[in-house]
Order: structure tokens, then C-alpha cells, then sequence
């Protein structure tokens, strides 16, 4: 009896081991070095996870460029409501939508956002979102070349041929605090893949990237030894370093992508990646307040995903684009061949080859 009750405990040990080991990484496990040996500055991969990331970041085909004649007609003096194309080629114009039809809808065609026989109605919401969506696409392409370079973005960058991105967000819903005793709980032990479902605030992202003005400073460590004038909480720094998780797990990046091991603190001994990673953070706050943030009394409550618990719409981070990929479909530049989305005049293409090659899809070491 004590024997098979002993074996009995002892599988019961092997089972709870493994439960707990099913958590960690299993090797083997890949590490770039990004500074100098000994001071921890290593990205640490898992190979398994890179493939699969891989397949999700391959550049879709580049359409063949748009014929360029001199006088050609514009989009805006052919077709009736064109608000934000208008003065794109009609030839470049026919060649942008058939590309935002294929990222965004492509099963759908171009019904998704348009009534058939009527594409100049705006009576379908997918329509005027589109249209202030294309708006956001040429503000990022034009204003914010301090985090996108010049790679740039499309719809594809997002949407990933899907309706919405895979990755978005709302606010969470208002906890209910009718039977709480501690106090509050500040959106705690409350599962987030956010904060990578850790017992961390669960609302970072409305904390910090709701808007510039309304943002609170996300740094929280001082920057003496002895104390002095500041002072933050532990609640302020909980908060902070959920942000810090949610960038990391979004770019599939150690902290060390961006700060030096020996003085996270120190700007002028960090990575180039902090400084745009910092204009990250201020253009996502720019696109939700302006652009995302507006559409909530656009988007109607079905189909679900529209809007959250609290009715607001659906908002970006730093997942949106990049999508566990340190670049967004790893550096690969597309918005240089749609001018229509930057803004600026087309030019011949140099060969019909440049235009569609599509590069490898493994990623390269940051």
C-alpha cells in the first residue's frame, strides 16, 4: 500500500514539474550580442517563435506602377466625393484602391466600404473610416520620419489583409469595486496580454498612450543616488514598467534593444532605438487622439471588435504595426511605391524587378 502510494505522490511530483517548466523557454535558445561582453547587452530568440513570427511579416506583392502621361486626368475631376485623392493621377488612383482592397478586404472587394452603384455615397461607416484612414497613412508617411524613416507605412502594415489589425486596443471596463475591501485594486491580477498577462496594471495603454497632454511622464527612477525631489510610487512605477513589457512583447526585443545594461537611465549611453522608440510613443498617442479615439461615435456596436466595453473604438500600439517583429514586416520599405499614400509626385520605375521583389523572410539580428 505505502509503495503505490509513494508512486502515486511521485507522479503527482513529475506532473507538477511539469506544469511549471511548461512556462520557461525550452532550448535551444539564440542570442545576438548588441554591446560589449559581460555587461548583459544580449537579444535572446527563440528560433520556434522567429519562424512562425517570420510568416506573419512577409511583404505582400507590389502592384506594377501606375503608367505616367503628361495632363493625365486627376481622380477628383473624374469621380464625384473623392476628398483625400483627389489630386492623385486617375491611373494611380485605381492602382492605390486595388492595393487597399487586397490589404484590408479581399474577400469583400470593393463593397466593403462602397455601395454598388454608387461609390460616391458615404453612407457605410467602413467608408468614412477608410477615408480617415488614409488620412492617418500619409500624416505618418509625412510628419513622423523620425520613427518611420523612410520606409514608411501602408494599410498593409496593420491590417495584414484582415478588417482590423490582430493587435489593437480599448479601455478596460470599469472594475467593479462593490465587495472590495483592499481598495484599489489599480487594474491589477487582472490578465492582460498587454503586460504579457503579469499581475501588472491592466491599463497602461490608456495611461500612457490615450494622448500627449493627458500622458503622465513615463520614466520613474531618479536620476541621483541620495534621495532628493522625486518622488514616485510604487503604483507609478508598476504602471511604467507595464509599458516597458508591452514594447518589449511587441517588438520581441530585450530591454537591452534600446537601454545600456549598466545605466537604463542614461540617454547618452543607450541605443539609437531608444530615440525612436521615444518618437514612437509620441506619434501613437498623436494617432489615437486625433485619428483612432474620433471614430468612436462612427463604428457601430456589431460587428464585434468595433468597439469596447467602455464604446470607445478600436486604438493602436506599438504591437499594431510591428506585430512581435522589431521592424514592422521587417524593414521592408512599401510605401515608396504608392505615392498616393505619402504624398508625394510618382516617378518612372526603374525596372518592373525593383518594384516587385520581396525580401527574404527571415528576420536579420537588430
Amino acid at each position: 500500500m505505502r509503495t503505490h502510494r509513494t508512486a502515486r505522490y511521485s507522479w503527482l511530483g513529475v506532473l507538477a514539474l511539469v506544469v511549471v517548466l511548461s512556462g520557461c523557454e525550452r532550448p535551444p535558445v539564440d542570442t545576438v550580442q548588441s554591446g560589449y561582453r559581460g555587461t548583459g547587452m544580449l537579444q535572446v530568440y527563440n528560433p520556434r517563435a522567429v519562424a512562425e513570427q517570420a510568416a506573419l511579416n512577409v511583404k505582400p506583392p507590389i502592384a506594377e506602377p501606375a503608367r505616367l502621361r503628361a495632363n493625365a486626368p486627376k481622380a477628383g475631376d473624374v469621380y464625384k466625393n473623392v476628398q483625400v485623392l483627389d489630386g492623385v493621377t486617375l491611373a494611380e488612383f485605381g492602382r492605390t484602391m486595388d492595393a487597399i482592397t487586397a490589404w484590408v478586404s479581399p474577400n469583400e472587394s470593393c463593397l466593403y466600404c462602397h455601395i454598388d452603384g454608387d461609390f460616391a455615397d458615404d453612407s457605410k461607416y467602413t467608408k468614412v473610416v477608410a477615408r480617415r484612414m488614409l488620412q492617418m497613412v500619409q500624416d505618418i508617411n509625412r510628419d513622423w520620419t523620425p520613427h518611420v524613416g523612410q520606409t514608411g507605412v501602408t494599410c498593409y502594415t496593420c491590417h495584414r489583409g484582415q478588417h482590423l489589425p490582430a493587435q489593437t486596443w480599448f479601455n478596460p471596463a470599469p472594475i467593479e469595486s462593490g465587495a472590495n475591501f483592499i481598495g484599489n485594486r489599480n487594474g491589477q491580477n487582472m490578465p492582460s496580454r498587454a503586460v504579457g498577462l503579469a499581475s501588472l496594471p491592466n491599463g497602461v495603454l490608456s495611461l500612457y498612450l490615450s494622448a500627449e497632454a493627458s500622458a503622465p511622464p513615463v520614466r520613474v527612477a531618479g536620476t541621483q543616488a541620495l534621495a532628493g525631489d522625486h518622488r514616485k510610487s510604487i503604483q507609478q512605477t508598476e504602471s511604467s514598467y507595464g509599458l516597458m513589457t508591452h514594447m518589449s512583447l511587441s517588438l520581441g526585443v530585450n530591454c537591452t534593444y534600446c537601454h545600456n545594461s549598466r545605466a537604463f537611465g542614461n540617454w547618452d549611453e543607450s541605443s539609437p532605438q531608444r530615440a525612436t522608440a521615444w518618437q514612437g510613443l509620441r506619434m501613437v498617442r498623436e494617432l489615437n487622439a486625433s485619428y483612432l479615439s474620433p471614430l468612436s461615435a462612427v463604428f457601430p456596436e456589431l460587428p464585434a471588435g468595433r468597439l469596447g466595453p467602455d464604446r470607445d473604438a478600436a486604438k493602436v500600439h506599438c504591437g499594431t504595426c510591428h506585430q512581435g517583429a522589431y521592424k514592422p514586416l521587417y524593414g521592408a520599405a512599401m510605401a515608396q511605391h504608392y505615392p498616393a499614400l505619402t504624398g508625394a509626385a510618382p516617378e518612372p520605375a526603374t525596372s518592373a524587378t525593383s518594384a516587385t521583389s520581396a525580401p527574404s523572410a527571415t528576420p536579420t539580428s537588430p
